[in-house]
């Protein structure tokens, strides 16, 4: 856990950022390089502080990790989730779900880092937490949709694994993975919206398009 009381550095300023501002920059590091990124003379050089910033906040660099784990734990769970709930509809819900964890290639990078350091038993809590977490989320809406408990958990495996082997291809592939804002983005998120959702709601919006602009409509 992050120190909540100021470590003497040698310096008697306060510091101009606060411990989340620490932790976003540690999460953009682990993204760019891995988590041999994170560490606090390179930060505090993108961030234009000095080291004094860093230990008014914490005492090490395990503990910017552990702040950093929690506020990927919040982005990766309950940002997402908020926003899927917020859906109108059950197929809608899944809809923000499938095209919410495809668009970020931040957070596919970050996600992918952190899972191939799980042998570290601290990391691993957090990748473990997150994953079911995010699996148990997707039966859930699943099961909204009118499916069986086995039918959503079979459709929420499913789901679940192509978006792991989604940041395979990203990472191995990366020329191959459309860009957000390209056609072909939009276009593969359509293709997936037909693949992973099952044909209950007739009257629901058959594309991620459609979803949208019916969201913005209400």
């Amino acid at each position: 856990m992050p120190a909540t009381t100021p470590v003497d550095s040698g310096r008697s300023d306060r510091p101009s950022l606060n411990a989340d501002a620490w932790a976003a920059a540690a999460l953009d590091a682990i993204a760019e390089k891995g988590l041999d990124g994170v560490a606090v003379e390179p930060l505090a050089r993108s961030l234009g502080v000095t080291k004094g910033s860093f230990y008014w906040h914490f005492a090490n660099r395990e503990a910017l990790l552990a702040r950093a784990l929690e506020r990927w734990e919040a982005q990766e769970t309950d940002d997402l989730f908020e926003h899927a709930a917020r859906a109108t509809t059950p197929l809608e819900r899944v809809q923000r779900l499938i095209s919410g964890v495809n668009a970020s290639k931040r957070a596919s990078r970050i996600y992918q880092a952190l899972s191939c350091a799980s042998d570290d038993p601290a990391i691993a809590d957090y990748v473990r937490r997150v994953s079911e977490r995010s699996l148990n989320f997707l039966i859930e809406s699943y099961a909204a949709l009118g499916l069986s408990t086995h039918d959503a958990r079979q459709w929420a495996l499913l789901t679940y694994s192509v978006y792991l082997g989604t940041l395979q291809i990203r990472r191995d592939l990366p020329d191959e993975w459309p860009a957000a804002k390209q056609p072909a983005f939009k276009e593969y998120i359509d293709f997936l919206m037909d693949a992973l959702l099952p044909r209950l709601q007739h009257d629901a919006p058959s594309s991620l398009s459609e979803a949208t602009a019916a969201a913005a409509a209400k």
